[in-house]
């Protein structure tokens, strides 16, 4: 059965993600059942990912702070504070972030994602806000656990 899980904003474990931005896990995969995983995304200005889609999940953004331009499915959006952007699974898509600073709760569901996610991160101390950019790294363990499939580079060559 699963249990409630109550999770403070500064609670979470912290881990700086290979692509960029630092991940602070809420609920894991493990605590909801498989139902989901849900972390918080600090970002800097300029962090995009590549052309990319969720084969098994789907993937939610809700902006707590910042400004994304969403490259979804050939067309691109704006996302600002308090929007929300819900990516079907095997839906191609990429963000770029266009304001000093980003943060978004990450939802997947269901939680299937999170062995891709802890393959292309690793844990951060609470004085630690950065790491190194490894897309290898990342490339490495979607192949090796799976959660993302890799479709092109990232989308905004105009920006």
């Amino acid at each position: 059965m699963t249990e409630a899980v109550i999770c403070q904003k500064n609670d979470g474990a912290r881990r700086w993600f290979y692509g960029g931005g630092v991940h602070t896990w809420k609920v894991t995969s493990e605590q909801s059942d498989g139902a989901f995983l849900l972390f918080e995304d600090d970002l800097v200005t300029g962090k995009c990912t590549p052309l990319h889609q969720h084969p098994d999940a789907d993937e939610t953004f809700l902006m707590l702070e910042g400004e994304i331009v969403l490259h979804l499915d050939g067309e691109e959006l704006t996302v600002g504070p308090g929007g929300i952007a819900m990516i079907p699974r095997g839906v191609p898509h990429a963000f770029l972030v266009t304001s000093p600073r980003a943060r978004m709760l990450c939802l997947q569901t269901p939680g299937s994602c999170q062995g891709f996610f802890f393959g292309a991160s690793e844990p951060l101390d609470d004085s630690q806000t950065t790491g190194p950019v490894d897309f290898d790294r990342v490339m490495a363990s979607a192949l090796q656990h799976g959660g993302m499939v890799a479709l092109g580079p990232p989308p905004f060559a105009g920006r």
